[in-house]
């Protein structure tokens, strides 16, 4: 009888080995270009990935509760690659009736690991329609995400140079161009790139088919790219867990400076020395009529009644940049401050504006009336003052300032005494603006070797509680001067607006080699 026990165990365990190395080989088997196959988290059923050579077709079948938050579930097809790539797909959901989640999502994906919380970059096509550059810094953080406010693209590509993942796609049959959604993420090779499909659904499959598929390695060019400067405008929402962050534009050129309107519907931002305004679910930019201003820099405005619109140009018989008021809708502008300074706030019951005189390393906090007269002087000294903002009670005015040393956020009394410091650490902050709930204050983040307002650099949007003096990174990216120079707060103090930028090889379609 221990005879044949013994054997009956030995008979299951063999069969249960057989089924596991089946398990292992449909799990690791290479398909197509790629040279495994793996269920990341939990997925039941287990997903497939078929490959039609004929029609250079791939059909990824996958369950799974989701690509977000801290952990993942999905099927993902890889290979494991080191440096940069560009991987290239067209992007279908083939089942289109029933029911299906709107937050489905087939990715082009690049993974440290194989591990549900592992860090990583996607392009996601979304059920629902909806393009995103999702991403997860490092393992077990919060997934990010930049969204697209436009159709389904007919194709999309994820490409990695150096730390910077950027996505690129075709709307329509032309050229493969940036879509502003750019991010830095440190992965370290060999990493996993591949496909992937994840239901939004625990238990129910779905498919995701991927055609035209491209994977390649690329090397830098021989010769220096000539490079071109790109400008996205980004609204973001601050929720802690979910920062949905959309891009409204994102265009070669130089644009900065979104400030909100008071009804919440348009923002207004500076391009290439003129004001523009675009509705916030998108659109065309509208140029604002300012008459015979010039040169505008991102220092404007508006009026707590919406009704005015304060901006900083330079006129012909002004040329040095001045403070001027015009209509919301734009108009005759009214000349305000006599002499050099920058615009950078209303005070909230709409009677006064600070500006700021000086530069180069030095500057000083002014307030003057909106209706002319004289220029106060709030803060003195040879040090730097800078991008004053009034809270929305109207007790503080809060700014950047290196009196205590180094650049860190302060607030002082409106009239511009007691001031104390807010911000403690070796980071250099700049450009604080108040929520309009007072609840919270936005303001940017260089790293302590950066001495300026520098542009272009590596920088975090961070918020400061004013209920228990907390600071979270709301996001990171490429900016800095221009980014969110004045206040860019919606009106429900649920989301702000900022700007990016990039510089990309001219003409770029993400292929350069």
């Amino acid at each position: 009888m221990s005879f044949r026990l013994t054997n009956r165990l030995s008979a299951l365990l063999l069969l249960a080995l057989c089924v596991h190395s089946r398990s292992l080989q449909a799990q690791s088997g290479g398909v197509g270009v790629f040279e495994g196959q793996s269920d990341l988290g939990k997925v039941v059923p287990a997903g497939t990935v078929i490959y039609s050579p004929n029609a250079g077709t791939y059909t990824v079948t996958s369950a799974g509760w989701n690509l977000w938050s801290t952990n993942d579930g999905f099927h993902f097809a890889w290979t494991r690659l080191s440096g940069d790539f560009s991987l290239t797909a067209d992007i279908d959901f083939p089942e289109k009736t029933g029911e299906h989640h709107p937050n489905r999502k087939a990715v082009l994906m690049v993974r440290q690991t194989l591990d549900a919380d592992g860090a990583y970059v996607d392009v996601a096509q979304h059920g629902s329609g909806m393009t995103a550059l999702q991403y997860r810094r490092s393992k077990g953080a919060l997934t990010e995400s930049t969204g697209l406010g436009i159709d389904p693209p007919r194709r999309v590509r994820l490409e990695k140079r150096g730390d910077t993942f950027t996505m690129f796609l075709s709307n329509h049959g032309e050229p493969l161009h940036q879509a502003g959604a750019s991010t830095k993420v440190h992965l370290d090779g060999p990493f996993y790139v591949g496909i992937g499909l994840s239901a939004h659904n625990p238990t129910v499959p779905e498919k995701a088919t991927f055609s035209n598929v491209e994977l390649k390695q690329l090397t830098p060019p021989a010769t220096p790219a000539q490079l071109t400067l790109y400008s996205t405008l980004h609204t973001i929402e601050i929720a802690e867990n979910h920062s949905l962050d959309t891009v409204l534009l994102s265009e070669p050129g130089h644009f900065m400076a979104p400030n909100w309107s008071r009804d919440g519907k348009s923002l207004a931002f500076t391009r290439d020395g003129r004001i523009y305004t675009i509705p916030v679910v998108g659109g065309t930019p509208q140029l604002l009529d300012v008459r015979d201003l010039s040169s505008c820099s991102g220092s404007h405005g508006f009026s707590p009644d919406g009704k005015w619109f304060a901006l900083t140009c330079s006129a012909a018989d002004q040329p040095d940049r001045r403070v001027y008021i015009v209509p919301a809708t734009g108009g005759k502008p009214r000349l305000l401050t006599q002499n050099t300074g920058w615009f950078h706030s209303w005070s909230p019951d709409g009677k006064t504006i600070l500006f700021t005189r000086g530069g180069h390393g030095s500057g000083n906090i002014y307030a003057i009336s909106v209706d002319g007269g004289p220029e106060t002087a709030l803060t003195t000294g040879t040090g730097l003052s800078d991008d004053p903002d009034y809270s929305p009670d109207g007790k503080y005015i809060y700014f950047n300032t290196d009196r205590w040393g180094g650049m860190q956020i302060g607030r002082m009394l409106p009239d511009g005494s007691q001031p104390e410091q807010v911000t403690f650490d070796d980071f250099k902050n700049w450009t604080p603006h108040p929520s309009p709930d007072g609840k919270s204050i936005v303001f940017i983040s260089y790293d302590p070797s950066v001495t300026t307002h520098a542009a272009n650099k590596d920088i975090a949007l961070r918020i400061l509680s004013t209920e228990d003096e907390k600071i979270r990174t709301l996001v990171k990216l490429v900016g800095g001067d221009g980014s969110m120079n004045v206040a860019n707060w919606s009106p429900d103090s649920k989301s702000l607006a900022y700007v990016s930028y990039q510089m990309l090889p001219a003409n770029d379609n993400g292929s350069t080699e």
